[in-house]
């Protein structure tokens, strides 16, 4: 079982290292200016300056473990991940009862589907210019818009699961006399799970690509406030540590999140091996 898990990371990792070696090659050779695409050791020295405080000092005056999270990074990071975690939230606790409102009632379905539906294809970024005027700057405008970009997502899908449930279930449950907070809790939710999940993890994407928006223009710290940062002074390489830093913790909110719904949704047959 653990060799098959570690061949099945290996078989993941060969093409993002062949691109790896690719990329090296072609910035090795001369093939293209090292401001426009710098080689990813030069990509990885700027990460590692970017992870690292700078302030020698730091270390001196304080314990190790202080000094090892007052770089740069950390303290960006930790500053986007605030503003993902609030939006996500906000938006998802939203969009829940929401969602499980419009999917259970026909009547609050149409009355809410086309004001949803008018809203739905708005791109979050479009809200920019209202929520700086609505909540100035820093933080209160990003996490505005994070809740957005969480806010569909896991309405659509929650809708869509407690819609998709069996109505001879629903019909059983009533001739043995369940009522609606029962049938609500012990059959539409759990029946409904599988799709609350998928939109949840669709939300946490789509929340992680608004916040680098939201930090561009609304906040002084952040992953897209110091890509935007070495932009403006031409540091390439620094541009492309930030984006390295996104997709790797992109990629681990992926994973955990495909972890979580592996584990909650044990009892799914699609799940079975």
């Amino acid at each position: 079982m653990a060799k098959s898990k570690w061949r099945h990371v290996a078989s993941g990792l060969l093409v993002p290292i062949i691109v790896i070696a690719l990329w090296q090659t072609a910035c090795s050779v001369g093939l293209v200016s090292p401001l426009k695409l710098p080689s990813p050791l030069a990509v990885a020295q700027r990460w590692m300056q970017y992870l690292l405080p700078s302030d020698a000092y730091t270390a001196a005056s304080g314990s190790w473990w202080a000094w090892a999270f007052s770089g740069e990074l950390i303290h960006d990071t930790l500053g986007s991940m605030y503003r993902v975690a609030v939006g996500f939230l906000v938006g998802a606790g939203l969009a829940l009862p929401l969602g499980v409102l419009m999917g259970a009632s026909q009547r609050v379905y149409q009355r809410m589907y086309i004001l949803v539906q008018i809203l739905r294809p708005i791109p979050p970024s479009a809200y920019t210019p209202l929520a700086m005027l609505w909540f100035g700057l820093g933080n209160p405008p990003a996490v505005f818009m994070i809740s957005i970009a969480a806010f569909f997502p896991v309405l659509v899908n929650t809708i869509t699961g407690v819609r998709q449930v069996d109505s001879i279930y629903l019909r059983a449950a009533r001739n043995l006399g369940a009522d609606q907070r029962t049938i609500l809790r012990r059959i539409m939710l759990p029946a409904a799970m599988p799709y609350i999940l998928a939109g949840c993890r669709i939300a946490i994407g789509a929340a992680f690509m608004i916040v680098i928006v939201s930090e561009l223009i609304a906040v002084p710290d952040g992953l897209g406030f110091r890509i935007n940062e070495a932009r403006e002074y031409s540091w390439t390489d620094k541009v492309m540590a930030g984006m390295f830093t996104i997709g790797m913790i992109g990629l681990t909110l992926d994973i955990g999140m495909n972890k979580l719904n592996n584990y909650l949704l044990r009892w799914h047959r699609g799940l079975e091996n």
